[in-house]
């Protein structure tokens, strides 16, 4: 059974039958005011349409104040700054993992990792020097993110509990915390939001 509303359409439309294109003033009620019902045919079946302009209905939302903003870039600015490097540590890792691997003197292992660490120091102490406090602790959190290991963890796992314990209490000094973890759906929502733009190419 048709709708009721489709039947009355029907009713006072009788040139909708006959398959012909009619402006129609509803109830003459609003002067200068028609619209143009067309013909469609679906599944066999005619109906008078009426074309309307898109509705986009959204949510009220507060305005950030500026300081929000501010907030917002700067740490858009942190994220970029120091989210290469902790692709870089994964990177790293997965060779470092592969050469281990092919490696199966104790010593040689020692010191495969010792002249590891040398040349990183020497590629990227610069650049670890410039960075701020708060880029430091965000780049805990997404060696985190990209290894699914701490920086505790991979110290006690590459070097010993000892430099790990020693890195640790230095890192407390700095108020930063190397055992400091990665959460995406609670306290770092915002960033993980951030990297998924700069993945996508949109920041």
């Amino acid at each position: 059974m048709k709708p009721p509303l489709l039947i009355f359409l029907l009713f006072i439309i009788p040139s909708v039958l006959n398959g012909q294109d009619t402006l129609v003033n509803p109830a003459d009620t609003s002067s200068g005011s028609s619209f143009l019902l067309n013909n469609v045919t679906r599944d066999g079946e005619t109906l008078p349409e009426v074309e309307i302009k898109e509705v986009s209905i959204r949510s009220k939302k507060s305005v950030p104040s500026k300081f929000q903003a501010w907030r917002f870039e700067r740490l858009i600015y942190n994220v970029k700054r120091v989210y290469p490097y902790a692709v870089m540590v994964r990177e790293r890792l997965e060779t470092v993992n592969y050469e281990l691997k092919l490696i199966d003197s104790e010593k040689d292992r020692k010191e495969y990792l010792n002249q590891l660490e040398k040349n990183v120091f020497a590629e990227y102490e610069d650049d670890m020097r410039d960075m701020t406090i708060t880029q430091g602790r965000l780049l805990i959190k997404l060696i985190d993110r990209e290894t699914s290991n701490t920086s505790y963890e991979l110290l006690q796992s590459y070097k010993s509990n000892l430099s790990a314990a020693f890195w640790q209490g230095i890192a407390r000094i700095f108020g930063t915390n190397l055992k400091e973890e990665y959460d995406p759906q609670g306290d770092d929502l915002i960033i993980e939001f951030i990297i998924v733009q700069i993945d996508a190419g949109m920041l």
